[in-house]
């Protein structure tokens, strides 16, 4: 991401620069659905006011499909405040109050006057536009940390052994802001993000230490590899100065949210603009209480073939992060919902800001879900394959091992890899390099349930990894004789709770969270709708 801290990519994810609260551009004769000239609910200050087309440091994770498996209510939310952590936003949280429940045999029915087509429409009239609007059910975001064992040892040359740490658990609110209806038959938004640390769902909290490596140095020692001698002597100078090491021990809350860094001071000082951030360095420090930029998608209104499908982002209709065209290509939606009337041979297209490009999902199995008839999307093989094993992800490189995706180009050069947790479907040799890991289908894959009819999410687990490159560099004696590898730091994953770690969730309705009146009850008995019958 252009100019990102490290850590978000989707999920997020990553690429959130909007101007603090300032409304999407609309079309001459744009109609809003909310108040004129009405502010967001949470305003991003200081580090967190970014710059529209830029990624944003913290979560990788996809922005990840939106869950909408419970009772979507009508009435608008008035969140429980108790227990408000340092880091949530001022905006409303918790849960809705009872009211209107929109169930699949209204979204799905062909009669009436409310058939498929006009019910998951973008449409403030539509039955799905609330869901739509925010999420209405729990989300969370869990994050597992790699906690290096042996930091000397790894400076000796020798393979470096990890301890996975976590999950460490997070509330996560999301609502659109600034919804703004185009005349061409679109629509604009931001959607904000908060979170709310949940210790009783955590293993840890957030004042345990960790030991991970530390991304400024060590990335700032990559990007000086070809310089001259005499820059990388003044450098270890520095670094020895401000007291920096390759391996530091901070606070999990310090990695997620940001901690103060004498060396971001001074490379701000001697190279501005390098960094992306001014204050905090955290992995998560910008996703907190952002946006993810201005989407602008078709409502499917005028068009219904369109519906759902990403026009623009951030007034872009492709980025410049990679080396093709077609790496280039913002396809598919924003990875909330998808057009209605699946088949097997659908695939699942959507843009990520987190991850600085669009990606696709292909159709594994179908399935149900409290009776209601799913089709399970995961990711394909090819999905972070290098150049070499899948010619068309060519645009991607540099690349090193098959099954990581380089995303130095938007995350400010740093050489920083997305890929799925502990390895899984990459390369062998990346596992094999480090100790302590340990890939594995059941826990390290990611997928999306969605209701074929209606194209609607209910049960999704999305699970992304961020490493770090390292090696030794010769004139920087802080790296030591480190051995070159693809040091895991984090994995994440977003979802509900209890559908998270679990891919036979659907199967098991009685370990699901209640409430649990279903949002689309099989009106059809599993037979899909053809839009011709519509």
């Amino acid at each position: 991401m252009a100019h990102k801290a490290a850590g978000h990519l989707p999920g997020r994810s990553c690429v959130r620069r909007g101007r603090g609260g300032a409304p999407p551009p609309a079309s001459p004769g744009s109609r809003s659905a909310s108040p004129q000239g009405a502010e967001p609910r949470e305003r991003r200050t200081g580090a967190g006011a970014r710059r529209h087309g830029q990624p944003q440091p913290g979560a990788l994770g996809g922005r990840g499909a939106g869950l909408h498996r419970a009772a979507v209510r009508r009435a608008g939310r008035r969140h429980d405040r108790g227990g408000a952590h340092a880091h949530q936003a001022a905006g409303p949280q918790g849960s809705r109050p009872e009211a209107e429940v929109v169930r699949v045999q209204d979204l799905g029915q062909t009669g009436g006057h409310n058939p498929p087509v006009q019910n998951v429409r973008i449409d403030p009239n539509s039955l799905s536009f609330n869901m739509w609007k925010e999420i209405p059910v729990p989300f969370y975001l869990s994050v597992y940390f790699f906690d290096v064992v042996n930091p000397d040892a790894v400076l000796l040359g020798q393979k470096p052994q990890v301890r996975e740490r976590g999950p460490y658990v997070y509330r996560e609110f999301r609502h659109k802001s600034n919804i703004t209806f185009n005349d061409n038959d679109t629509v604009s938004f931001l959607e904000y993000r908060s979170f709310q640390f949940q210790p009783d769902k955590s293993h840890g909290l957030e004042s345990d230490y960790i030991v991970m490596p530390n991304i400024l140095v060590l990335a700032a020692a990559m990007m000086m590899e070809d310089k001259p001698m005499s820059l990388k002597l003044i450098m270890t100078l520095a670094f020895s100065t401000l007291g920096e090491r390759a391996f530091m021990n901070r606070t999990i809350g310090e990695i997620m949210w940001g901690y103060e860094d004498p060396l971001i001071h001074l490379i701000n000082k001697y190279l501005p603009n390098m960094l992306p951030f001014k204050g905090k360095f955290g992995l998560f420090a910008e996703l907190n209480n952002s946006d993810s930029g201005i989407f602008t998608v078709f409502t499917g209104v005028k068009d219904f073939s369109r519906i759902h499908l990403v026009d623009k982002w951030n007034g872009l209709s492709k980025v410049n992060f990679w080396h093709s065209d077609q790496c280039n290509m913002i396809n598919g939606t924003s990875g909330q919902m998808w057009a209605p009337f699946m088949t097997p041979e659908t695939s699942l297209e959507f843009y990520s800001p987190e991850a600085c490009r669009s990606m696709k999902l292909i159709y594994k199995e179908s399935g149900t879900f409290q009776g209601i008839p799913t089709y399970r999307f995961v990711a394909p093989s090819t999905l972070f394959a290098n150049g070499s094993v899948y010619p068309p992800n060519e645009g991607f490189c540099p690349c090193l091992e098959s099954g990581i995706q380089n995303v130095s180009t938007c995350r400010f050069n740093a050489p920083l890899f997305l890929s799925h947790p502990h390895f899984y479907n990459a390369d062998p040799m990346l596992a094999e390099a480090v100790l302590g890991l340990h890939p594995n289908q059941e826990e390290h894959s990611l997928f999306l349930d969605i209701h074929p009819v209606t194209g609607i999410p209910m049960n999704c687990s999305v699970k992304l990894q961020l490493s770090l490159y390292i090696k030794a560099i010769k004139g920087i004696g802080q790296t030591g004789k480190i051995q070159p590898v693809v040091l895991p730091l984090v994995w994440f994953e977003e979802g509900p709770r209890d559908a998270t770690s679990q891919p036979s969730v659907a199967t098991q309705p009685d370990r699901l969270p209640s409430p649990y009146a279903p949002l689309l009850q099989d009106s059809l008995h599993g037979r899909p709708i053809s839009p011709t019958k519509v």
